[in-house]
This record gives structure tokens, C-alpha cells and sequence, in this order.
């Protein structure tokens, strides 16, 4: 890997500080950053986390909003998805760059910790963020979708993209919908082992990933779970379907997607790089 730049004789301290700031960092570097994120994590106290995920919980509303105001105004045609899709990045975005507590990032970054330096107590307190950021999302995205059945707040065209959104997100059988949520895990995880070379580009690594998401239809849990919660507080699904159909298949497939397949296959060649070198 180049230097940048730090053992150039032709340029001054402050160019080669310049040069440094450029280079990409190591996969090990990315490791560590997430790795004290996740240490930060599991160290919060319960209230920070439950603030925190329910803040999550409303933002991540925005997504389901945003892409039903646009499904709304766009015609019925084959193209309509591409489209709306994009409005599915909203409450990612917000999310993320808010630094608000999201489960599905949680399933990567307070996982780390464990996996470098397992122990009881750690695994302890891994439990506790999941169950209190899970808990508190989910508790958000029923607040939000409450709001949304409020007489006026939208237009005719807006409720009826809104009804088909959440009637969609709980349409697919049980074993359909956890392979969609593995992928939703994936990506999402995925996500946040990328943002720490983003720099600049951060919001264009959420939204391409993020609309990724929602162009393949994948499933996630808090996302979901304002649409899930919608269809139950208008009339057009139960409860069981959407704890059988929906949250059980997804929480298990985004946990397999973002701390399986990303935290063990980033996480363990790294390992063995840093415990060998």
C-alpha cells in the first residue's frame, strides 16, 4: 500500500498531513473503529438506549412515509417502484447520520467487542443493547404509524400507497420473508462496515445501499414494523400476522445477515491477520 506521500522529499509537512488524509484506511483500522463503537455501545446506560432507540424507532417512520408520498404521486406503471423506492433512504439517513440507536446496526458493531474479547459479561451486555434497542425501535415505529392514521394528514392518493406499502411488507410466507430479511441484514451491516471510509460520501453509500434494499424488496425490522404496525391500526391485518408472519422471520434473518455474515466473515480473517502479524 502507498505511503501517501510520508516519505516524499517534495512535499512540505503540511502537504504530506494532506496526502495522509487521503489514504485509505486498512481493513484492520475499520475493524477497530466499529470494534470501539460496539464497546461504546454495550458501556450506554439503559435510558440513553432507550431514548436513543426510540428516536430511531420514529426516524426510521420516514422511510415508510417518504416512499408512500412518492408511490402516490407517481402513475401506475412498471417503473413506479424504481422510483419510490428512493424514498426509502429517508429515515436510514436520518438515522445514521443522527447517530440515533438502530438494532439493525447494533447486530454488527456491539458484536464486535464479544467476538475479539469474548466473555460472559460481554455477551451479557450484548443481550441487554439488542433486546433494549429492538424493544425501543419497535416501540417507535408504533408511535409513528399511530401518527399516520390521523384524519387530514395525507392526501387520498398518499393513504392508498400507504395501505398497499404495509399490506405488501406483510404478503410474503415465513420462510420468503427471512431470506429477505438475511439480505436486508447483509446490506444494512454491510453499510456500516463502509461508512468508515466514506468520508464524504456517506450519504451516498446509505442511500445506494439502503435503495438496494428497497428495490429487492428485502426485509427489515424496524422499517417493516411501521408499515407491519399500520396495517394492524387500519383494519387490513391482525396481530398475528404480524408477529408470526413478519417480526419473528425478520428479526431472525437480519440478525443472521448483519452479525453472521458480515461480524464473523469480516471479523474473523482480521483476527487471524492481527493475532499472525
Amino acid at each position: 500500500m502507498s505511503d501517501h506521500g510520508h516519505d516524499s522529499e517534495d512535499l512540505q509537512g503540511h502537504e504530506k498531513k494532506q496526502a495522509a488524509e487521503h489514504e485509505p484506511l486498512r481493513p484492520m483500522v475499520i475493524h477497530e473503529i466499529i470494534r470501539a463503537e460496539g464497546d461504546a455501545e454495550l458501556e450506554r446506560p439503559a435510558g440513553a438506549l432507550i431514548w436513543s432507540g426510540l428516536a430511531a424507532g420514529l426516524s426510521m417512520g420516514f422511510s415508510f412515509l417518504a416512499e408512500a408520498l412518492l408511490r402516490g404521486a407517481l402513475p401506475d406503471a412498471p417503473w413506479q417502484h424504481l422510483i419510490a423506492s428512493g424514498g426509502y433512504c429517508v429515515g436510514f439517513i436520518i438515522v445514521i447520520l443522527g447517530r440515533q440507536q438502530l438494532f439493525t446496526e447494533s447486530t454488527l458493531t456491539a458484536a464486535l467487542p464479544v467476538m475479539t474479547e469474548p466473555s460472559a459479561a460481554k455477551a451479557m451486555a450484548l443481550i441487554r443493547v439488542w433486546a433494549l434497542v429492538f424493544f425501543a425501535n419497535v416501540a417507535g415505529t408504533w408511535l409513528f404509524a399511530f401518527a399516520l392514521t390521523a384524519p387530514g394528514l395525507s392526501s387520498p392518493e398518499t393513504r392508498i400507497a400507504l395501505a398497499d406499502l404495509a399490506g405488501e411488507s406483510l404478503a410474503p410466507p415465513f420462510w420468503s420473508m427471512l431470506l429477505r430479511a438475511v439480505f436486508a441484514g447483509w446490506l444494512i451491516a454491510l453499510m456500516v462496515w463502509l461508512l468508515p471510509s466514506a468520508r464524504t460520501a456517506r450519504i451516498l453509500v446509505i442511500g445506494l445501499l439502503t435503495y438496494t434494499v428497497a428495490l429487492g424488496r428485502f426485509s427489515h425490522i424496524i422499517a417493516g414494523s411501521t408499515e407491519g404496525a399500520y396495517a394492524i391500526m387500519t383494519g387490513t391485518a391482525g396481530l398475528r400476522a404480524y408477529l408470526g408472519g413478519f417480526l419473528a422471520p425478520t428479526l431472525i434473518g437480519n440478525t443472521l445477515g448483519g452479525a453472521v455474515l458480515v461480524a464473523m466473515l469480516n471479523h474473523a480473517p482480521l483476527r487471524t491477520e492481527g493475532k499472525t502479524g
